[in-house]
């Protein structure tokens, strides 16, 4: 409930703040079949097309301002 109080960019920057905690700690997240998978598809349409979709700062633009 206290999370709640804090305005929403605040709420992001924690959950970027998490999110980085989880990734320097990647190797100890398993993933299930179906996640391998997908990151397989998406690794392979990156390389396919490197220029395909937007960049991390467009994306991030987009969820803070809720397009």
């Amino acid at each position: 409930e206290e999370i709640r109080k804090l305005p929403v960019e605040e709420r992001l920057r924690l959950v970027e703040d998490i999110w980085e905690s989880i990734h320097s700690d990647g190797d100890s997240v398993p993933l299930t079949p179906a996640q391998r998978d997908e990151l397989g598809r998406r690794l392979a349409a990156h390389r396919a097309d490197p220029t395909a979709g937007d960049d991390l700062a467009t994306v991030l633009a987009r969820i803070r301002h809720g397009a």
